[in-house]
């Protein structure tokens, strides 16, 4: 502090600017943003958890992109982070899948039309209905057979959407299935502790239900006639195991989930069970409206890709810097960027010209700032004999924005919002961009060594968001 003084009502405090800048800048290096929220601690995140039925859509991916994003910028945080995929290969629409493929083993990209042709024959004919729980039945009566059929398109199924998630850099530590909670005594044993709380009862179709009407929850359903567990049960069964592992826990799911959530968590309760923190998101929406897979008006986020990459590659070409390598950074980064810059809660409505642009709010101009900086550096020599003095007014607003770096990130992490670091990013980009109109960076030492700063904060920015920070655009 250089000097206090009081006006009015107000004490003013001055800070010593040299000190500022000078501890500042000399802060930010390759960890500079982390905070150690996490001191080690393990975290539980599971985010995609997409039906094993067909080819993700554009929609449905928003969950793996903002949990990737996540789960990054918690482990910058210190903390051990394991990622979940809950896989629900036992659900109706997989049994719809296994009867419409009879004894044959469809391959990936013939799924999405198979599962859209037996939904429309099932609307038509109902009694089909009756074969696709016959054949659950059987699944979960423990028929080898029918296991292995499930099985079989399970795994076809899932290998292809992960393999389309790992080209965006979306990877998994464990696959936990849903079918496990079929056949051991986890499930059993929550109905159980859910009967003892008197909020149990039979409805006029057999099924056990849990009466959640005086929390304004309506009832939640556990099992069919039969007694066999439905997903809500086996839920209630996956989430106790996850929180058993560690109290930190966060799940993602689309707002169409909203009920459901508020409902496992007061069964939860109800057993003296905590429940996970959830982060949920709106969607990505046609002009027509929201996606539906079983319906098919549904962007496939492949197609999405392809198109993304597409559209880099022409640019690329048209700037004579074509690889194909530049072209699936700057293609899936605006993607990527376009989805996270907005905040979970809210609609997206994807505008391929705005993503793409090298102007404006977007990955392409964010990634372009960074080269810009690549290239400045590349051409000159940096020197740490730096006069702290020496920063005129702009350049300190500069520094004062990478002085509020480690906070955008620490709020990002605790309240689960990539978007905020983001909107940070683009305005630091900006505020360069027009001290770079207006200043030859390579004839100071001082703004070189400034650059470098501007270069690690933004580098470091792009890998939180799962995008490449290019060298060269």
């Amino acid at each position: 502090i250089e000097k206090t003084e009081v006006k009015g009502n107000y004490l003013n405090i001055f800070i010593n600017k040299n000190i500022f800048v000078q501890e500042t800048l000399k802060e930010i290096k390759k960890d500079y943003g982390s905070s150690n929220l996490g001191n080690s601690k393990k975290l539980l995140i599971e985010h995609t958890s997409i039906n094993p039925n067909a080819a993700p859509h554009v929609g449905r991916a928003r969950n793996a992109i903002i949990g990737d994003s996540l789960s990054r910028i918690l482990k910058f945080q210190r903390y051990k982070v394991e990622v979940h995929y809950f896989v629900n290969d036992v659900g109706k629409q997989i049994s719809m899948l296994v009867f419409a493929a009879g004894n044959k083993k469809p391959k990936f990209d013939e799924l999405l039309n198979l599962y859209i042709k037996i939904n429309k024959e099932v609307e038509q004919n109902p009694e089909l209905e009756n074969k696709v729980f016959d054949l659950l039945n059987k699944l979960e009566k423990g028929d080898k057979k029918v296991k292995q059929k499930f099985k079989d398109i399970v795994d076809i199924c899932l290998k292809g959407q992960v393999k389309i998630l790992s080209e965006l850099g979306i990877k998994y530590n464990f696959f936990d299935y849903e079918s496990k909670y079929l056949w051991n005594k986890e499930t059993k044993e929550v109905l159980n502790n859910l009967e003892k709380t008197g909020k149990v009862f039979t409805d006029e179709y057999g099924r056990k239900v849990l009466d959640l009407k005086e929390f304004n929850l309506n009832v939640m359903v556990l099992t069919r006639k039969d007694n066999t567990s439905l997903y809500q049960l086996r839920d209630l069964a996956y989430t106790i195991e996850k929180l058993s592992k560690t109290p930190n826990n966060i799940v993602l799911l689309g707002e169409d989930h909203k009920l459901y959530f508020q409902q496992l968590k007061k069964a939860l309760s109800l057993i003296r069970q905590k429940a996970p923190e959830v982060v949920h998101y709106s969607f990505i929406l046609l002009k027509e409206g929201k996606m539906s897979t079983r319906q098919g008006n549904i962007v496939l986020l492949e197609d999405f890709m392809n198109e993304s990459l597409e559209k880099a590659s022409k640019e690329l070409k048209e700037r004579k810097n074509y690889s194909e390598k530049l072209a699936k950074a700057i293609g899936y980064g605006a993607l990527k960027f376009q989805i996270l810059k907005v905040s979970s809660e809210k609609n997206i409505t994807f505008d391929w010209d705005q993503a793409l642009s090298f102007e404006g709010e977007t990955g392409p101009y964010v990634q372009y700032t960074h080269a810009r900086i690549y290239s400045i550096l590349k051409k000159s020599k940096l020197s740490n004999k730096i006069n702290y003095n020496n920063f005129n007014r702009e350049e300190f607003t500069l520094i004062k924005k990478l002085s509020e770096f480690p906070e955008i990130v620490k709020e990002s992490a605790l309240k689960y919002k990539p978007n905020l670091i983001c909107n940070y990013i683009l305005q630091l980009c900006q505020l360069f961009n027009n001290y770079y109109s207006k200043y030859e960076i390579k004839t100071s030492k001082e703004r070189l060594f400034l650059a470098s700063k501007i270069k690690q904060v933004i580098s470091t920015s792009l890998s939180l968001l799962s995008i490449e920070a290019p060298e060269s655009m």
